[in-house]
């Protein structure tokens, strides 16, 4: 199983950007998909979920009417557009791969992880 995630950069405080995660060697419309972050020093935290078919999305309340997360199930990826960007946003953006629903803020509940993608927000 690869999650491969994609889209960080360097952006401006209120700046937007949209972090993608291809997934492959698992059944990807059978996953919820999950997105959490880490910055330095912090513990990892929950930032969205969407469900396996895309009908359900739940957004940390830090990201609440700042991130719309979506997923392409033909194409095996799932996306998260963020905007309004905070320096508190500043941290490595990971992807990951859940198979059941319930207690998806709970990263031990998430059966595969990507790499990362790091998001800089300057002031």
């Amino acid at each position: 199983v690869q999650l491969q995630a994609s889209g960080g950069g360097l952006v401006q405080a209120g700046g937007s950007l949209r972090l993608s995660c291809a997934a492959s060697g698992l059944p990807f419309s059978a996953y919820g998909m999950g997105w959490f972050r880490q910055a330095p020093g912090k513990e990892r935290e929950f930032v969205a979920h969407i469900s396996s078919s895309g009908g359900s999305t739940r957004c940390s309340d830090s990201m609440q009417g700042r991130l719309t997360i979506s997923r392409d199930n033909a194409k095996n990826t799932v996306y998260v557009q963020m905007s309004n960007l905070k320096p508190d946003d500043t941290a490595v953006y990971y992807c990951a791969a859940v198979r059941y629903g319930g207690y998806v803020d709970i990263a031990d509940r998430y059966s595969y992880w990507g790499q990362g993608t790091l998001v800089t927000v300057s002031s």
